[in-house]
C-alpha cells in the first residue's frame, strides 16, 4: 500500500485514473489507493470490529480491485464498487471466523413515511463535522455501532459515515431499495437510542 501520493495525478477523476492504469501507468492505481485508503480502512475497522481483520480485508479488497480493474465499467462510480468489494470480503472473512452480532436492537422509529434519514440524524448524533478519530468520541461511536446487528451497522456506516445514496447502498449490499430504506430507518433509530444512552449528560434530553 503506497503512502506517498503522486503529485501529477491528484486532480484526475477516478475514471481517468482507471484509464491511465489500463494504459500501463502504475502510479494511477497508487493514487486510487491513496485517495480511498483512509475512508475504506476506517469503514472496515467499524464494519469488522477490529483492526487486524480490517487490515486483512483492506489488502484483499484492493487486490481484487487490481485484478478486476480491466473489466470495470467507467460509466459507474468507482467508490461504491470499491466498497461493494470490501463489504463482500469483510462478510466472507467474518463468516469464516463465525462472528456473531453483539445484539439485536431492532426497535422501530415510528411509522411516518415522511421522516427522512437526515431528519432522524438531528437528534443528538455526532455530526459529520465531528472528528471521529478523536479518542473519546471514536470510542463512543464504536460502542454504539458494535451494539447493532451486522445488517444494521453496515447501513449506518454506508449512509451516514460514507454518505452513499439509497441506490448506492442497495448496489453495495445487493438488497432492494425498499429494504435499504426500512433497515436505515431502524438502524438510525437504534444507533440514536444507543448514543443517547451513552451520552446522558445533556439535561434537555
Amino acid at each position: 500500500m503506497t503512502q506517498q501520493e503522486p503529485t501529477q495525478l491528484d486532480d484526475l477523476a477516478d475514471e481517468q485514473l482507471i484509464e491511465r492504469y489500463r494504459l500501463g501507468q502504475v502510479d494511477a492505481f497508487n493514487t486510487l489507493v491513496y485517495r480511498y485508503q483512509r475512508d475504506l480502512f476506517h469503514f472496515l475497522i467499524r464494519f469488522c470490529g477490529n483492526r487486524v481483520t480490517a487490515e486483512d480485508v483492506f489488502q484483499d479488497a484492493f487486490l481484487q480491485v487490481h485484478l478486476s480493474l480491466d473489466s470495470f465499467d467507467t460509466s459507474r462510480r468507482f467508490k461504491p464498487w470499491l466498497f461493494t468489494i470490501a463489504a463482500n470480503k469483510a462478510r466472507d472473512m467474518m463468516r469464516k471466523a463465525a462472528r456473531r452480532p453483539a445484539g439485536s436492537l431492532d426497535a422501530s422509529v415510528g411509522d411516518e413515511d415522511g421522516c427522512s434519514f437526515v431528519d432522524i440524524l438531528q437528534a443528538d448524533l455526532p455530526g459529520p463535522e465531528t472528528r471521529v478519530d478523536e479518542a473519546e468520541t471514536s470510542e463512543k461511536v464504536r460502542q454504539c455501532l458494535d451494539g447493532l446487528p451486522d445488517h444494521l451497522r453496515e447501513i449506518v456506516l454506508l449512509a451516514y459515515f460514507q454518505r452513499f445514496s439509497y441506490q448506492e447502498i442497495a448496489d453495495v449490499l445487493k438488497i432492494p431499495l425498499g429494504t435499504v430504506k426500512s433497515r436505515l430507518h431502524t438502524a438510525v433509530g437504534s444507533f440514536a437510542k444507543s448514543w443517547k444512552s451513552a451520552n446522558p449528560a445533556d439535561p434537555e434530553t
